[in-house]
């Protein structure tokens, strides 16, 4: 028996590794879906800003340790520009989330999120020279149909548009950063790259935090949904995430994307009693399709 055999997958070992790969995209969806309804809890106590300075620190402090294993690959002059991505790719997206949770239901903030992957292939056309095929090309018309549908619609006889913007505005970002890492932070440990980014934007955001810091006392449920959000749903998720990602890939994990809405409206149905209308289902399957096109058209 050479080495290589020695060190493969027995037939049961493998089937086991499937089990379980089968098992982390579900639960790593469900963590990510339920930060939506984390972020509906604490952002009227917290407010945006300070709400997401204790997700950014707390989700960066969970992967310091990955950070410091690697610290040689981050030299002083690499900092600025984990500021810059930590903004782009976090703070702001973060702050605009939190923001839309204080207005719309946890579930708009979830099926937004979905277009990520459709700005992420309109931000490499604009300003990457990336081409769009036709299969792109009615995924985004399709997305923004989606959008269209979504921001029309009402919550408790409320319109929701601009926090559909927000949401909107969040994922283009999240886009945005997307060609960010995968252009100038590329060969460096992602996890830790994902603490630096978090750690540093958290420092960003520190003084503009204190100065909104909420001066009334905040309720223990909205401060268990705040820390949930910044332990859990950002910290040990992305641990997750790139544990997947070092399994099967980056393509087979942005299955992901398709089930985090799904989870995101069916956590605050069932916990928080939000209904789901018409709107948001036909927004949804819209934005879903896009996904699932723009998907097909990169492999």
């Amino acid at each position: 028996m050479n080495a290589h055999s020695a060190l493969a997958p027995t037939p049961t070992g493998l089937a086991a590794r499937l089990r379980l790969d089968a098992l982390e995209l579900p639960v790593l969806a469900a963590i990510w879906g339920i930060s939506f309804l984390f972020m509906r809890v604490a952002a009227p106590a917290f407010g945006p800003v300070p709400l997401v300075e204790l997700r950014l620190a707390l989700g960066g402090l969970v992967l310091a340790p990955l950070l410091w294993r690697a610290r040689t690959q981050f030299p002083l002059r690499l900092w600025p520009k984990l500021a810059l991505v930590g903004a782009v790719n976090s703070a702001v997206p973060f702050a605009l989330f939190a923001w839309g949770a204080e207005r719309a239901p946890a579930g708009i903030g979830a099926i937004t999120s979905a277009m990520t992957v459709l700005f992420a292939a309109l931000v490499g056309f604009a300003f990457f020279g990336e081409k769009i095929g036709g299969r792109r090309a009615l995924a985004l018309l399709g997305g923004f149909a989606g959008v269209s549908v979504l921001a029309a619609g009402k919550a408790a006889g409320t319109g929701i548009g601009w926090a559909v913007a927000a949401g909107c505005a969040a994922a283009f970002l999240y886009g945005v950063g997307l060609h960010l890492v995968r252009r100038h932070l590329g060969g460096l440990s992602p996890a830790a790259v994902a603490s630096s980014t978090l750690l540093s934007a958290a420092l960003l955001m520190l003084p503009l935090a204190l100065a909104q810091w909420p001066a009334h006392a905040i309720a223990p449920r909205a401060w268990g949904a705040a820390l949930i959000l910044g332990l859990l749903c950002t910290g040990l998720a992305y641990l997750l995430f790139y544990r997947l990602v070092a399994r099967i890939g980056a393509a087979r994990t942005s299955l992901v994307t398709y089930l985090i809405p799904l989870f995101g409206v069916a956590w605050a149905w069932l916990l928080l009693d939000e209904p789901v209308t018409a709107s948001m289902a036909a927004a949804g399957a819209l934005i879903l399709a896009g996904v699932w096109l723009a998907r097909r058209e990169t492999h």
